[in-house]
C-alpha cells in the first residue's frame, strides 16, 4: 500500500480551465474546449505554446495549471519530477490534420508544426523543459473510462523509489468525426500532483491511497473513477498554499 499527498490539481475541460486554488469546477462535458491562448496560460510571452499542436496545447496547460496548485511551477534547479499521462486518442487528431498537408501538391506542403507534435507524449518534452522535469515523462493508453490509470502508474513508481513527487492524469481531444459513433469520451486534460513528502503547512487535498490490489483511495474512501476523486479533493481542499495575488 502506498500513500502521497495531493497538492494540485489543473485541468481544461468543455467546462473551462483552471485550478484547484482558484476555484472553480471540474468536469468533463461534451462540450467544445475553450480556444486556449498563451495568455490564458502564461502571464509571459512563450513563443513555443504558439507553435503547438491544440492537442499539445491542451495537455501543457493542464500541467501547468497542476503545478501552479501545488506552488511548483517556478523553479531554478531541474528536479526529478515524473509525469504520466494516459489517453484514449492520443494525438490522432494532429495526425489526421498533418495528413491532410501532406496530400496537398504532393506533400510539398506538409506542416513541420503539425509534423512535430505527431508523437501523442511531444508535449511532455515540452512541459520537461519548461518546467525543469527531469522525471519519467510516459504516455500510456487508457484502455477503460476510469481515468485512473496514469495515477495507479504514477503511484507505483513512487511506490518503487522512481520519484518522491509526480504528476498524473489524462488527455483527449474530441473524437475526430469517423469514430464519433465508436468512441464515446469527455473531451479535456486534467492532472495531478502528488507527492511522498508531508507538505510544509497543513492543507491541501488529502491522501489518495493506492492498495494492493490497485484499489485507489481519497482520504480513506474508495473511488472508481477519477472524476470521481477530483470532486473528493475539491470538496475537502484545505489552504495549502496562499492564492495567487488578485484572486482568492
Amino acid at each position: 500500500m502506498t500513500d502521497a499527498y495531493l497538492t494540485g490539481i489543473g485541468w481544461v475541460t468543455g467546462a473551462g480551465f483552471g485550478w484547484g486554488s482558484r476555484g472553480g469546477e471540474c468536469s468533463f462535458p461534451d462540450l467544445p474546449l475553450p480556444p486556449l491562448t498563451r495568455k490564458d496560460v502564461f502571464p509571459e510571452p512563450n513563443q513555443r505554446f504558439g507553435r503547438m499542436s491544440d492537442y499539445a496545447k491542451l495537455g501543457l496547460a493542464a500541467i501547468t495549471f497542476a503545478l501552479r496548485d501545488a506552488g511548483l511551477e517556478a523553479w531554478s534547479d531541474k528536479r526529478p519530477i515524473g509525469v504520466i499521462a494516459s489517453t484514449r486518442l492520443g494525438c490522432l487528431a494532429t495526425d489526421l490534420d498533418y495528413h491532410r498537408t501532406v496530400q496537398l501538391q504532393g506533400g510539398g506542403l506538409a506542416s513541420p508544426n503539425l509534423f512535430a507534435y505527431t508523437l501523442a507524449n511531444c508535449f511532455l518534452g515540452d512541459a520537461a523543459i519548461l518546467f525543469g522535469l527531469t522525471g519519467s515523462s510516459i504516455v500510456t493508453n487508457e484502455t477503460d473510462e476510469t481515468g485512473l490509470g496514469s495515477l495507479r502508474f504514477a503511484m507505483e513508481e513512487m511506490a518503487l523509489g522512481e520519484a518522491d513527487t509526480m504528476l498524473a492524469g489524462t488527455c483527449d481531444l474530441p473524437v475526430p468525426d469517423a469514430w464519433a459513433d465508436q468512441v464515446k469520451l469527455g473531451p479535456g486534460a486534467v492532472f495531478l500532483a502528488l507527492t511522498l513528502t508531508p507538505p510544509e503547512a497543513s492543507g491541501g487535498y488529502g491522501v489518495v491511497t493506492l492498495k494492493d490490489d490497485g484499489t485507489l483511495l481519497h482520504n480513506g474512501a474508495p473511488c472508481g473513477e477519477l472524476s470521481e476523486l477530483i470532486r473528493s479533493a475539491l470538496a475537502g481542499r484545505t489552504e495549502l498554499f496562499p492564492p495567487p495575488e488578485g484572486e482568492g
